[in-house]
């Protein structure tokens, strides 16, 4: 995420021409927003990185659920 952020920035800072980015070739911004593509397409796939968020989710709604049916075991 903070690559996407990144290239939302330099797009702005060049597009307006802001000091040293008026400079900066468009190419690098584009070679940036290919790096990014990569990385999310294959890289983190590939590293089970999308799985490991989605395990993690699960994995806290199933303690959710667990302390929920604990606390009403011994409210009774």
């Amino acid at each position: 995420m903070p690559v996407i952020l990144l290239i939302a920035a330099l797009v702005g800072l060049r597009y307006f021409e802001v000091w040293k980015f008026a400079a900066l070739s468009w190419w690098w911004i584009i070679g940036l927003m290919f790096v990014a593509f990569i990385w999310f397409e294959f890289v983190e796939k590939i590293l089970g990185l999308d799985k490991k968020k989605a395990h993690n989710v699960d994995e806290a709604r199933r303690k959710a659920r667990i302390k929920e049916a604990f606390d009403k075991a011994n409210k009774r």
